[in-house]
Formats: structure tokens, C-alpha cells, sequence
């Protein structure tokens, strides 16, 4: 199906029968984005942290400036190869990181996708995937800045667990699939082919696409 923006940002099909709905925040998130890096050298010095997802080839990295007094941030910047959504909600988690005096670094790891959709008002469930970009980049850039300051007891591995030991494949996988559309285990075991050949992980793998779909989409 052939898709148009709209007069007013949203995208519609040419029959005008489907429509996905983006909310006025999004909408000027997306066109007036928020501390979207400018000079890279100017944060030479800044943690920085990159993730890619390959779902739907978006690729972002967030840079963060933190008070080592209060471990608060006072300075976050981004920068993304990615849609709209991923836009809109990463200009929405550098505001919520820094506004009011700055979240601590505790307080900014604890941010969840739920969060940033809330202020946001909402995004089409067929772009939530993109929207997690942010916060894990985020995280990725907190993890940075503790590595710097020589605090690795603070640093957290987001590798992921390994939950197929036949085809490696983990908990962070499954997340990004079920992300992706991949909401049952049908879809799931054709996109990964976990629980193929070792079926006994078969119950922690449901119970998995039972946890990421109520995180993601309260359902």
C-alpha cells in the first residue's frame, strides 16, 4: 500500500481509508527536534553511546555531559539515521533527562519506553519499535561515562542472556522481534528459529513474548 504525509503530518494511504495518527507533541518533535547535536567536536569530551536497529535500519547515538558532583546530567545531545518516531521520541528523552535540574544517572537508566511514549502521546504500535532507540542508546552512553570515571561496577551488560543454546539466540533478540511484529511464537520461531532444535526453552520463550508485549503494548 502506497502511503502520502498528510497537510497536517500524518501518514495516510492514497485511498484515505488507513491512517496512522501521530499526536501534536510528536508531530513538533519531530519537525522542531530538541538538542539534536549540531558539533560533534563541541562533545568530544562527552560519553557518547551507539546502537543500530536492524529492524528497520535506524542507527543512533546519544551523547550526554554529567556533573560528577551529583552524577546529574546537565547536557544531552543525539543524533539518528531514523524515522520519524525515532526523531520525535529521542528529542522527547533528551528534554525529560534534563529538565528540572537533570535526572541522575540511577534515575536516567530506569526511563522506560513507557515513559517517553506517555509524554509523547502515543506512537502507531507499528513504530513503538523505533521509539526504544533512544533509551537504549541512553543507556549505552551512561555506561560510557562510568567506564571513563573508572566506576565498571556500575557498568551494565545489555549483551543480553542467552536463551536457545542451539542457535544463541537471547532475551534482547527476542525483545527486537517482538518489536519488529513478531507477537507470537509462530511469527517469533520463523523470524529466529529459537526453540527449533532445543524445545525445551519453549516456555520461557512464550513467557518472554508475554512480558515484551505488555511492556511494549500493555497487552
Amino acid at each position: 500500500m502506497t502511503n502520502t504525509s498528510s497537510s497536517d503530518g500524518d501518514i495516510v494511504s492514497r485511498s484515505g481509508e488507513q491512517s496512522w495518527f501521530y499526536s501534536d507533541v510528536v508531530k513538533d518533535h519531530f519537525f522542531n527536534p530538541r538538542n539534536f547535536m549540531q558539533d560533534e567536536a563541541a562533545y568530544a569530551d562527552a560519553a557518547m553511546g551507539l546502537v543500530g536497529s536492524p529492524a528497520c535500519g535506524d542507527a543512533m547515538k546519544v551523547w550526554i555531559k554529567v556533573d560528577p558532583a551529583t552524577e546529574k546530567i546537565s547536557d544531552c545531545r543525539w543524533k539518528t539515521f531514523g524515522c520519524g518516531s525515532a526523531i520525535a521520541s529521542t528529542s522527547m528523552m533528551s528534554v525529560m533527562v534534563t529538565e528540572n535540574g537533570g535526572m541522575t544517572l540511577d534515575e536516567a537508566r530506569k526511563l522506560r519506553p513507557q515513559d517517553i511514549l506517555e509524554r509523547l502521546g502515543g506512537l502507531p504500535s507499528r513504530k513503538i519499535h523505533c521509539s526504544v532507540l533512544g533509551d537504549k542508546a541512553l543507556r549505552a552512553a551512561i555506561n560510557d561515562w562510568y567506564r571513563r570515571n573508572n566506576r565498571l561496577d556500575k557498568v551494565e551488560d545489555e549483551r543480553g542472556r542467552i536463551i536457545d543454546p542451539e542457535t544463541n539466540v537471547t532475551d534482547k533478540d527476542i525483545e527486537h522481534a517482538v518489536l519488529d511484529g513478531a507477537d507470537t511464537l509462530e511469527k517469533l520461531q520463523a523470524k529466529l528459529k529459537v526453540g527449533v532444535g532445543h524445545p525445551e526453552c519453549l516456555p520461557e520463550v512464550e513467557q518472554l513474548i508475554r512480558f515484551y508485549k505488555e511492556k511494549y503494548f500493555g497487552l
